[in-house]
């Protein structure tokens, strides 16, 4: 099904402001607007922006706890304690826990790692993650992107003898969980400066203080920046501020040395002579590390990226890659399952959301699933499956709708939720379903706007193909790593045609690779590709104009990088006989 999306234009850069930015720093006014847009001012703002430097990151004793997180692992390590590093089975949680993990182990050797099982345990901290610990005789758990809501449970191991220190990045509850210390920048009574941190974010910055007590340098640390970055990426947390400088040095140590375990995933995934950018991330080195936990355990996920040999890690890397051939195959098979249901019995087709449910389900795709369904129908979606005699779920928003805030205003029907504004997990009973179905798509309808459920593509500027030259792309390039709150920039060029060689492509024939030039540029021919598009292949394939907004990007070809239109939308031109 194909949606009709909404061009909006952004509003320009102040004239002046954009005009003395491109004179002090010889740019491009489309280059100069573009980081006026972003708070960028002047020569000094522009060198903050593009050459980002670790020491601007925060001090880690800003954040609450963090003092009393330190002590506690030094105390455990000064008295032999046993120590188990937990951590959730998504990209965020195993990148974290393979991060604490290591890099403890280079100091002290009795910590271990425990991943929970997402189908017998479910997310968060399990008790049956606490009873194996009482049973190895730990008596220090730290738990990494996620323990903010688990009250009850840390109550527990507290009764049982074992402390947690809490590594979180979600929103907390009123009630913060009586764990040792509670590490988590989006707590009320904590004011560290920079909010949006991953959960491996925390914790990297839990071992950043570490070494500021112990006297060990930082350069210590910046080797699992690899991990850190990955970690960004996949939760797709905002790419400003302090994750802008992490991601940038991330990425560098992913491109030029990275460790074992993720050198198998960058090779199976085709990037090996590629420079690996935050997209690369997105799109295939996290969603392979994410199959270890959808299809059987993240653990195993964990093993790769701590793997010490080069047979170790690809061993757990091909591992992966067929847990995620598996998951290709499952989240296909259910989202067609789903579209089935939608158009047979007309399942929500005049409600401002979708809740479907499935008991048949595979719990560890119904995320995807329903991320997949609003590409269809672009409006907030959840979908559930049973599991453990609960119906379990998945949900995806829109832009402008709080998610969070709706499941919230269920919560009474809920056995637990979790997440944020576009993203969210929730557990409940069976006899609660229909009751939940109803409240909710009555909070959406009194929330979501007909305006809200017409996707929007932001555009930044005007572009015409003579200004793509090789130093407007070499800046443009500096303006990365991209990611929410500094998005690749989307450029409308109209009046394009395709030179004649453009073709269907992709297994099922959605997509479009292209040739084109501009009306006032016709001996320039730039490659481009254009996902779900190729609807418009027999307007194009006519020799007929149209209006593209596209991004600019790199194609590595044989090793080789081009310039390559990423095509978001294509509008077909009105045809003069």
């Amino acid at each position: 099904m194909s949606i009709e999306r909404k061009w909006i234009m952004k509003q320009k850069g102040e004239a002046a402001k954009v005009q003395r930015l491109a004179n002090e720093l010889s740019i491009d006014m489309v280059l100069a607007n573009l980081l006026v847009q972003r708070g960028v001012y002047t020569f000094d703002d522009a060198h903050v922006f593009f050459r980002p430097k670790l020491e601007n990151l925060h001090d880690p004793f800003l954040m609450k706890d963090m003092d009393v997180a330190v002590d506690r692992i030094n105390y455990a390590i000064q008295n032999g304690e046993n120590i188990m590093i937990y951590g959730d089975y998504d990209v965020d949680g195993t990148t974290a826990v393979a991060l604490v993990y290591l890099f403890l182990r280079k100091y002290y050797r009795r910590v271990i790692y425990y991943i929970p099982d997402r189908y017998s345990e479910g997310y968060g901290i399990s008790y049956k993650s606490i009873d194996h610990a009482r049973e190895k005789s730990i008596s220090l758990v730290i738990a990494l992107d996620c323990g903010i809501k688990a009250n009850d449970k840390i109550s527990y191991a507290k009764s049982n003898g074992i402390d947690f220190i809490i590594c979180d990045h979600h929103l907390p509850d009123e009630q913060i969980p009586e764990a040792v210390a509670v590490l988590d920048p989006k707590r009320n009574d904590c004011n560290y400066p920079f909010s949006e941190l991953s959960g491996c974010g925390v914790g990297f910055k839990m071992l950043q203080a570490f070494c500021m007590v112990n006297d060990i340098s930082f350069l210590e640390i910046y080797p699992y920046l690899d991990l850190l970055a990955v970690s960004i990426a996949s939760d797709i947390v905002p790419v400003i501020g302090e994750n802008r400088i992490l991601a940038f040095y991330g990425l560098k140590r992913l491109n030029e040395n990275p460790r074992r375990g993720l050198k198998s995933i960058i090779k199976i995934s085709g990037l090996e002579n590629h420079r690996i950018s935050i997209d690369d991330i997105v799109f295939k080195i996290g969603p392979r590390i994410n199959a270890a936990g959808r299809m059987e355990s993240g653990k195993a996920a964990v093993d790769l990226l701590t793997s010490e040999s080069d047979e170790a890690a690809d061993f757990f890397g091909e591992t992966i890659d067929v847990h995620n051939n598996d998951r290709k195959y499952v989240d296909r098979q259910i989202t067609q399952e789903a579209i089935q249901m939608i158009e047979l019995s007309g399942e929500g087709i005049a409600d401002k959301a979708t809740v479907l449910y499935n008991p048949q389900w595979h719990k560890g795709v119904i995320g995807i699933v329903a991320s997949r369904l609003i590409e269809s129908y672009y409006k907030p979606t959840i979908v559930l499956t049973n599991s453990n005699g609960y119906i379990t779920g998945s949900a995806r928003s829109i832009p402008g709708f709080d998610l969070y805030q709706a499941i919230e205003a269920c919560s009474d029907l809920l056995e637990n939720f979790g997440g944020h504004m576009y993203a969210a997990g929730l557990t409940m009973k069976e006899e609660n379903l229909e009751k939940f179905k109803i409240r909710f798509k009555e909070v959406a309808a009194e929330s979501i706007t007909d305006e809200m459920m017409v996707p929007q593509i932001a555009i930044d500027d005007y572009l015409d193909f003579k200004q793509i030259t090789p130093k407007f792309f070499r800046i443009l390039k500096q303006f990365q790593p991209f990611g929410p709150g500094n998005i690749s920039p989307v450029f409308l060029t109209k009046n394009v045609y395709d030179n004649g060689n453009g073709r269907i492509v992709g297994q099922d024939g959605g997509h479009l690779r292209l040739e084109l030039i501009q009306e006032n540029e016709p001996y320039r021919h730039i490659p481009a590709i254009a996902f779900n598009q190729a609807d418009h292949f027999e307007h194009l394939n006519g020799g007929n104009p149209v209006d593209v907004c596209y991004s600019i990007a790199e194609n590595y070809y044989r090793g080789i990088a081009n310039i390559q239109l990423q095509v978001k939308d294509i509008k077909d031109r009105e045809i003069i006989p």
